[in-house]
């Protein structure tokens, strides 16, 4: 089955991305979907609720994780691959290293979801750009770029001199700009202001959702991914809701998700897809309306 990815780059409505992470140690589900037959069932099954597209992550980037070997990064997510792509899926990787994005891409992979925007392994833009049918979710974030790898990167990375938007606006379309330098058509790319990523506290991370439209204007789809982070737990104990449950940060992606919809994001990265699936469909009426 052929898919348009240029169709799903220039979605009018917001998309929904769900979340498979092949990890022991990703901060939600860690070991939960490890086992291959495990990994393709939740696939499966975020497809049935809804998901326009399936994020494989073989690798934690939560602050203090450790690297898994390349070879085990490739292992898994060639065979989630292998058992996802016969089943119509649109798949996103999540990877820093350009050997898995490669060997992703060559297997039937459509995106390649770099959170170091291209800095950690400089090679994976130009394996991007060799694939001009894929695209390049492009992330900020400073954690590796501090060699902080294997610690808590947040310590030394979320200062932000000029203002959380302001800094990582700039620093993101420099990050563009490198992409595009390696090759990597504009039509290929989508941006990610990277919730959580450098960014620990309810005051880092709501003020590039509310700024959303700044980033719009840069021509780019725009993902958002804030689900089950830290900051959105935060928020709801400012609230007054005690120790949230995962049920309840699922609960306020949900409401985030639908805001996203609403402000013209390009698609939500999201663990409960139903629920966020449910509420990107208002949000999407919400904005058909608005713009009658």
């Amino acid at each position: 089955m052929t898919i348009d990815m240029k169709a799903i780059h220039d979605s009018g409505r917001t998309l929904v991305m769900g979340v498979l992470n092949i990890t022991e140690d990703s901060f939600s589900d860690g070991g939960l979907w490890l086992d291959p037959a495990n990994a393709k069932a939740h696939g499966e099954a975020m497809m049935k609720d809804g998901a326009d597209i399936i994020d494989i992550g073989a690798e934690s980037t939560r602050p203090g994780a450790k690297r898994v070997s390349e070879e085990d990064e490739q292992t898994r997510v060639l065979g989630a691959v292998d058992a996802l792509i016969p089943e119509g899926a649109v798949l996103s990787i999540d990877t820093t290293r350009a050997s898995v994005a490669r060997m992703a891409l060559e297997h039937g992979a459509q995106i390649i979801n770099d959170v170091s925007g291209g800095q950690l392994d400089r090679e994976v833009p130009h394996v991007v750009a060799e694939h001009t049918e894929s695209l390049y979710i492009v992330q900020h974030w400073r954690g590796w770029l501090a060699g902080s790898a294997g610690d808590v990167p947040d310590a030394n990375t979320s200062v932000y001199a000029n203002g959380v938007v302001d800094d990582v606006y700039d620093e993101l379309m420099k990050q563009v700009d490198d992409v595009l330098h390696a090759g990597v058509a504009p039509s290929q790319i989508i941006i990610d202001p990277g919730l959580g990523f450098s960014k620990p506290s309810v005051e880092h991370n709501f003020p590039l959702m509310v700024a959303l439209e700044r980033f719009n204007s840069t021509g780019y789809p725009v993902l958002i991914g804030a689900s089950r982070k830290r900051f959105v737990g935060a928020a709801l104990a400012d609230a007054g809701i005690d120790e949230p449950s995962m049920g309840s940060k699922d609960n306020a992606t949900a409401a985030i998700s639908a805001l996203c919809a609403e402000y013209g994001a390009w698609a939500v990265r999201v663990h409960d897809v139903e629920k966020s699936r449910d509420a990107v469909a208002i949000g999407n009426a919400w904005r058909a309306f608005a713009n009658v």
